[in-house]
Order: C-alpha cells, then structure tokens, then sequence
C-alpha cells in the first residue's frame, strides 16, 4: 500500500507590536524565505501610528488595531485583544516591541503560547530601559532574550539567550543596533524550533 505524505504543520502566529516592527519584518523575512515553517496571521497594534502596520499590508497580512484609548482599563483592554486574538486562532503569539502589559486573564488564556524578546539577558535588567540599564551598570556583557510570558513583566520561563559584549565606546544607540541585530536572528530561530517540535526548551545561546 502506498504511503500517504504527512503534511507539514505551518505555525499560525500572531505578532503584536506598538513601533517601527523591525522584528515583525525579520520573522516576514523567515517566513518568506521558508527559513520557519510558519505564518503570521495576524498583526495587532495598540498604536495606530505604528510603522509595523505598513510591514505587515505590504506583506498581504491582517492588521487589527485594538485602541487603549477605548478601554478604561488593563482588564478591559485584555478582554477586547483576547476577542480580537482568538478570531485568528494563533497557534503562537510574538510580543514585537508590544509596550503595553498583558492583563493576568490574557496570559492565563494563551497560557505557554504567549513569547516575548528583551534586550538583556534577563534577569537581569528588566523593564523599558534595559540598555541603559545595562551601560550605566557598566556590565561587560549583555545581549537577548527569549522567553516564554507570565503575569509578571520581562519574566518567565527562558527559551534562548544571546550574548553581545558590551564596548567601552558604546552608546545606547551603537549598543541597541548591535542587539537588534542578534534579536533578529534569534527570535525567528525560536519560532522555528517550536514550529519544529512545540518544545520550550532552551536554544543554544551563541
């Protein structure tokens, strides 16, 4: 008898984002390139200015724009972007650059789907200002992070890290360039890996 193919699983991700999405365009980038078995199904911004929604359209992807400003509060917002999250029906979600904190009942729906990328090696220097954090505290090494989201902000379970070594000419600026680049290529290696095998175990940092 012959034997029929098993068909691929495609990762259906949805990538929230707040700003200019350069990591929403490298994980386009590894879609297109079938360097992930994945697709983004969605894009879903707080911002309406944001340059992400542009990237998303020209790459033929949804964008949901779901207003804080419609919202009277954290619960409430994460009420309105889990009804507009689930009419996609992500496998994953992306935070790229989301600046906003997810409300205990949206982390607890999408619970070990939900990752987020830091610019730090977590945990140290959590929050918004993690690379001057990391320059003022004159650290010789910083770099990356993935990691799976709970209810506490920049924490949870490790998937990956990369380290970047920290110059003494580094500005934030020079720095942050650096850790972009290490995020781009890391945050589609670990979609790709649980497109692969659903795991959260770590990635070898490089």
């Amino acid at each position: 008898m012959k034997k029929t193919a098993t068909k691929k699983k495609i990762l259906s991700v949805a990538v929230f984002c707040s700003g200019q999405g350069t990591n929403l365009q490298a994980i386009l980038d590894a879609c297109r390139r079938g360097k992930i078995s994945a697709r983004v199904v969605v894009v879903i911004v707080d911002n309406a200015s944001a340059l992400a929604i542009s990237r998303a359209q020209k790459a033929g992807v949804p964008v949901v724009f779901v207003d804080p400003a419609q919202c009277p509060s954290r619960a409430q917002y994460g009420k309105v972007l889990a009804a507009a999250t689930a009419r996609f029906k992500p496998d994953l979600i992306a935070l790229a650059g989301f600046m906003r904190i997810l409300s205990p009942s949206f982390v607890r729906r999408y619970k070990g789907k939900i990752i987020n990328i830091h610019p730090a090696l977590l945990p140290a220097f959590p929050g918004a200002h993690a690379v001057r954090d990391a320059l003022a505290a004159g650290v010789k090494t910083t770099g990356v992070t993935v990691h799976f989201v709970d209810e506490q902000v920049d924490h949870g379970p490790v998937i990956a890290q990369r380290p970047i070594p920290v110059k003494r000419s580094d500005t934030e600026e020079t720095l942050l360039r650096r850790l972009h680049r290490a995020e781009h290529q890391l945050y589609p290696e670990v979609i790709q890996q649980i497109a692969r095998t659903g795991s959260n175990k770590r990635v070898r940092s490089k």
